[in-house]
Parts: structure tokens; C-alpha cells; sequence
């Protein structure tokens, strides 16, 4: 189980400011890096989220709604429905 002091690592996957390319951010941190592909820029956030002890990927889509989230680690526990 997660310590609960312990947050998650969050890596955004958005379009650039034109829409041509793709970025992959880290929340409340510096870390940006521009992909020519969605494809790229997915797979490599990824791979980075998989490193951290708690990584989410959160992909956009090219209008910037949300598409999917990806966690790694300790999954959250789901809500009963």
C-alpha cells in the first residue's frame, strides 16, 4: 500500500500551442519534451510513468479534453457504483 505522503508522479500528453506537434509535461515540475507524433509522445510518457514508484499518464486529445489516464503503481481504489 501507498503511503499516503506519497503523491503521484503525473505526466500530461498535450497538442502544442499550434496543434502540429506533441507535448509531454510533468506536473509541478519543469519537464516538457515536444514529439512530432501523439504515438511518441504517449510511449514515452509511459515509459517514464512506469519508472516512478506512482506515475499516472494523462492523454488529451488535439482540442485538449481529456481522452484517457493510465496509472502505474499502486492503482486508486475504485468507488462502489
Amino acid at each position: 500500500m501507498a503511503q499516503a505522503t506519497k503523491e503521484r508522479v503525473v505526466y500530461h500528453v498535450v497538442p502544442n500551442s499550434s496543434g502540429e506537434k506533441w507535448v509531454v509535461s510533468q506536473e509541478r515540475a519543469e519537464f516538457r519534451r515536444e514529439f512530432e507524433t501523439k504515438d511518441e509522445a504517449v510511449q514515452f510518457a509511459k515509459e517514464r510513468a512506469r519508472k516512478e514508484e506512482l506515475g499516472q499518464v494523462k492523454v488529451h486529445k488535439k482540442d485538449g479534453n481529456m481522452e484517457y489516464e493510465s496509472t502505474y503503481g499502486d492503482d486508486p481504489r475504485r468507488s462502489p457504483s
